[in-house]
């Protein structure tokens, strides 16, 4: 039994060293809500020391509102955005000695590509061939129909609604911070998804990493990237 552990990082909220020390996975913000190129260097270096891998956190345009705010973006505008983020997270990922290995769009993107299919195909064609990790919907199966490997998420740090969907952050549930019910969710979700997502910005994010590996470990699962 193996099972991929990811956090956001490079966000410039969390402790990047803590979790870089526990993950297996990294999904770097590549400067549109967060971070800059000296952020991602420095987690590049990070990663590629320890063997985790790295993968281009895509997001909206929207450094204000931490790119959880759905915006309407043409698909040219949205295609040339990301394609230029996975460029400039390439190119330092190259430098620093490792390559980016996956796509994931953050925030309200992430929920947006789910369901919208023009900006589903605007993520999908300007980011190569490179897997996608995410929750079902639109983006993973137009990625599956062109062929591409796409990886399954789930997030024991956060509530789901009846629809399997996570539960909007404006709502009551929508962040799970004891430390006891993450470890339950992470073990539930494991056998059902490829990688298990820790958010970065959550409150005592280092240590839910910790005894989330823990407890994963000691039940008889390898934790390591998805390939």
């Amino acid at each position: 039994m193996h099972v991929d552990l990811n956090a956001d990082l490079g966000e410039e909220v969390t402790d990047d060293a803590g979790l870089l020390a526990v993950v297996t996975s990294a999904n770097v913000a590549c400067g549109f809500h967060a971070g800059d190129a000296g952020i991602m260097r420095s987690v590049c270096a990070q990663a590629a020391r320890l063997g985790v891998a790295v993968g281009a956190q895509v997001s909206y345009a929207d450094r204000e509102n931490f790119g959880r705010v759905a915006l309407e973006v043409s698909y040219e505008v949205l295609r040339e955005q990301v394609e230029e983020q996975v460029a400039t997270l390439g190119a330092i990922a190259s430098a620093e000695g490792t390559v980016v290995r996956y796509l994931k769009p953050h925030g309200a993107l992430y929920h947006r590509t789910m369901d919208d299919e023009d900006q589903a195909r605007a993520v999908l064609d300007a980011s190569g061939a490179l897997p996608v990790l995410g929750m079902p919907g639109m983006l993973l199966s137009l990625a599956e129909a062109a062929g591409r490997a796409v990886w399954r998420e789930g997030f024991p740090d956060r509530g789901y609604d009846d629809g399997g969907r996570l539960v909007p952050r404006d709502r009551p549930g929508a962040l799970v911070t004891d430390g006891e019910a993450i470890v339950g969710n992470a073990l539930a979700l494991a056998a059902r998804v490829d990688s298990l997502c820790l958010h970065g910005d959550s409150p005592g994010a280092v240590e839910h990493a910790r005894l989330v590996r823990r407890a994963l470990e000691a039940a008889g699962w390898e934790l390591r990237p998805v390939d």
